[in-house]
């Protein structure tokens, strides 16, 4: 427990940006779950699952954007879905 107002303070803005986070985050794993499930559907033609990638890129371009997520982390997820993508 925090022992001063400073500590009850920076408790309070943790707890606010943990939950931004945690909700960004969340958004752009269910992004790129939408964009490999695309990929890997036979019955999804490849504009379909271009623009689910374009989605997901979105996403973490985003979320990189906000410093939610490492900006090499988020070039290194897009390049494996474009990798993925473009061997379909």
């Amino acid at each position: 427990m925090p022992n001063n107002a400073a500590a009850e303070k920076r408790m309070r803005q943790e707890q606010k940006r943990r939950s931004f986070n945690r909700s960004t985050k969340s958004i752009v794993k269910t992004e790129i779950t939408k964009a490999r499930q695309a990929i890997t559907t036979p019955a999804i033609n490849a504009e379909q699952a271009a623009d689910a990638v374009r989605a997901a890129i979105s996403e973490l371009d985003k979320a990189a954007k906000k410093g939610v997520i490492h900006k090499n982390n988020a070039a290194r997820r897009k390049s494996r879905l474009m990798k993925q993508l473009n061997a379909k």
